[in-house]
């Protein structure tokens, strides 16, 4: 069986407003939980994806003090 996660996730939260994107974030992030992990980060792509340069440095910014 050849599943694409990636597409497979982006089907499952497109079309949701910023309420319902919330809740699945919060969601996974409380429970977790290893699986909710590739879902995180296909989020994040799309986040980085449609950032600008200075978006993307604060990102950076905030991940690197947050690692710390």
């Amino acid at each position: 069986m050849n599943l694409n996660l990636r597409n497979a996730i982006l089907h499952n939260v497109s079309g949701n407003n910023q309420d319902e994107l919330k809740d699945t974030i919060v969601d996974a992030i409380q429970n977790g939980e290893e699986k909710m992990l590739p879902g995180l980060g296909v989020l994040f792509e799309v986040i980085w994806n449609n950032s600008s340069e200075e978006d993307k440095q604060e990102m950076l910014h905030t991940l690197e003090s947050g690692l710390k």
